[in-house]
C-alpha cells in the first residue's frame, strides 16, 4: 500500500511517529515531504515546495493531508499566518487541482482554531502575552451572551477576529470541496475547548453544513492513517478489526478529559470510529483497548496536578490488547507502569501510549494497533502484509522513554533543555525497558524546538 502523508509540523510525534508505525508493516509504503520543508515553532512551512512535492509523486493508493500545512504553513501558523484570505485560497485551489488528478483515497483534516486559556504567546501571535486571557473572556461571553464588553484595544481585537474570519472562511471552501466529491474523510478539529467560545460556535457551524467535528488535533493524521489502512482494497475480504474499550474505572468514564470538551468513554469511541475500527463487547473483540482512565479528575505531572494513581491488579489478558494510559495528561501513570513492566510483554501485546492529551493517546496508540494488526501479526491469521517485531518493539521502547521515562518522571529534573543531562538521567529507565521488550539500543535525546514540552527519542 503506497500512502503519502502530510504532517502538521516537524515535531517527532508529527513526523517520525507516522515512519515508525508504518515500518512495523513492510507491505506498506509511506512517502513523505521532506522534514525541513515542514513548519516548527517559528518557521511556516515551504507550501510551494510540498505542493510541487505532492503534484510530482508516483502514484499512491491514499494521500493523509494536514490541510493547515498547505493553506497556513502548519498548525502553529494557522494563528500567526499573515497572508490574506486570497493568497490562501489560491494555494487551496492548487492543491485541489492536484488532488483531482492523483485517483487515491484523500484523508483531510483542518483545524478550528483554538483559543488557548493564558497569557502565553510561544503558540500565538505577540500580543498574546498581553491579551490572550481576555481574548478568551470575550469569546467565551459573546458566545454565551451574545455580547461581550472588554478593554482588548480595538486594533488587536480586529486583527484576531479577522484572523478567526479567514480561517473560518477557508474551512467553509473544504466544506464545499467535501460536497463535491473530493475528499473519502473530512475532519474539522478543535482542541483546548471550553463550552462557549467563537471555535466552539464554528464548530457547530460547520456541523450544521454538514462537516465532522472533533475534539483532538495532531493525533488526527494519525487516526486518519489507521482508517486508510482499514479501508484498503487489500483487506475488503477481511472482517472489521473488532475492538472492545475496557475502562479501569468504568464508574469514572463520564468524566472529561483535560483540554477537551467530551467524555474519556466518547473520546474512545470517536477516535475508534474515526479510525475504521468495530466497537464491540469484549467476548467478540479481535483486540481489546485497555484505558487507564482517571478518578475524580485527571492529573497532570508537569503542572503538579495530582490524582490517583492506579491501584488494581495487572494481569497479561489472553487474546491481542493495547493500553490507552490516560490517567495523567502528558505523560504515564507511573503506578501502573510499575505493574506493567513486572509482567511484562508477549505477542498479545499491540502498544502503549501516554502521549500528551487523551485524544493523543488515543489516536497514536489505535493507529499502530491498526497497522501491527492488518500486517497479518496475530496468529492463525492469513497475513495482508509483512509484520516486522523488531520494528515494533523499537516503536513501544519509543513510546515508553518519552510517555514513561521521559514526560512522568525526567523531565521534572530539566530546567532547561539539556542533552547531556537527559541522557544520564534516562540510563535506568532504559534498562528497565530494554530489559522487559528485549531489545537493546544505542540512544541519543533531542529537543528539537529548543523547549522541555516534546524531546525526540533515537533509537540506534
Amino acid at each position: 500500500m503506497n500512502i503519502a502523508f502530510i504532517p502538521i509540523d516537524n515535531r517527532p510525534v508529527c513526523y517520525t511517529l507516522p515512519e515508525q508505525i508504518c515500518a512495523v508493516d513492510e507491505g506498506i509504503n509511506l512517502f513523505m515531504p521532506c522534514r525541513e520543508w515542514l513548519g516548527d515553532l517559528t518557521k511556516y512551512a515551504d507550501t510551494g515546495q510540498i505542493l510541487e512535492w505532492l503534484e510530482n509523486l508516483e502514484k499512491v493508493d491514499a494521500v493523509i493531508l494536514s490541510l493547515d500545512t498547505v493553506a497556513y504553513g502548519g498548525l502553529i501558523s494557522s494563528r500567526r499566518c499573515p497572508d490574506s484570505l486570497e493568497e490562501i485560497k489560491h494555494r487551496v485551489y492548487k492543491l485541489r487541482d492536484i488532488l483531482e488528478k492523483k485517483q487515491a483515497k484523500i484523508y483531510a483534516f483542518s483545524s478550528i482554531m483554538r483559543i488557548s486559556n493564558n497569557n502565553i504567546n510561544e503558540e500565538e501571535k505577540e500580543y498574546w502575552n498581553l491579551w490572550g486571557k481576555k481574548i478568551f473572556e470575550y469569546s467565551y461571553n459573546f458566545h454565551k451572551y451574545g455580547k461581550a464588553d472588554t478593554d482588548i484595544p480595538q486594533d488587536i481585537l480586529d486583527d484576531y477576529l479577522q484572523t478567526r474570519k479567514r480561517n473560518f472562511e477557508i474551512n467553509r471552501i473544504y466544506l464545499d470541496f467535501q460536497k463535491q466529491g473530493l475528499f473519502n474523510t473530512l475532519v474539522f478539529s478543535k482542541d483546548d475547548c471550553a463550552q462557549y467560545g467563537f471555535n466552539v460556535k464554528e464548530a457547530l457551524e460547520l456541523q450544521k453544513s454538514g462537516g465532522f467535528v472533533k475534539t483532538g488535533a495532531d493525533e488526527i493524521p494519525l487516526t486518519l492513517l489507521a482508517r486508510a489502512v482499514n479501508d484498503n482494497s487489500l483487506f475488503t475480504l477481511h472482517p472489521s478489526l473488532k475492538t472492545a474499550p475496557v475502562f479501569f474505572a468504568p464508574e469514572y468514564k463520564n468524566l472529561i478529559s483535560n483540554y477537551e470538551d467530551v467524555s474519556i468513554e466518547n473520546s474512545v469511541k470517536g477516535q475508534l470510529e474515526l479510525a475504521g475500527c468495530e466497537i464491540c463487547e469484549t467476548d467478540e473483540a479481535d483486540i481489546i483497548l485497555y484505558v487507564n482512565n482517571f478518578e475524580k479528575h485527571q492529573g497532570e505531572i508537569v503542572m503538579k496536578v495530582p490524582t490517583a494513581s492506579y491501584t488494581g491488579e495487572w494481569q497479561i489478558p489472553d487474546k491481542p490488547y493495547m493500553i490507552a494510559d490516560v490517567r495523567f495528561a502528558n505523560g504515564a501513570d507511573n503506578k501502573f507502569a510499575e505493574k506493567l513492566f513486572e509482567k511484562g510483554f508477549d505477542d498479545n501485546f499491540y502498544g502503549y501510549s501516554g502521549w500528551n492529551t487523551s485524544a493523543n493517546t488515543l489516536g497514536s496508540l489505535i493507529c499502530a494497533a491498526v497497522v501491527k494488526w492488518r500486517s497479518g501479526a496475530q496468529e492463525g491469521k492469513k497475513k495482508s502484509g509483512l509484520y516486522n517485531e523488531c520494528i515494533f518493539k523499537r516503536l513501544q521502547a519509543v513510546r515508553f522513554l518519552d510517555d514513561w521515562a521521559y514526560q512522568a518522571n525526567v523531565r521534572q529534573c530539566l530546567e532547561k533543555p539539556d542533552e547531556v543531562l537527559i541522557k544520564e538521567k534516562m540510563k535506568p529507565f532504559e534498562k528497565i525497558v530494554f530489559e522487559k521488550l528485549g531489545v537493546n539500543y544505542n540512544t541519543s535525546y533531542k529537543f528539537p524546538w529548543n523547549r522541555l514540552f516534546e524531546v525526540e527519542v533515537e533509537l540506534n
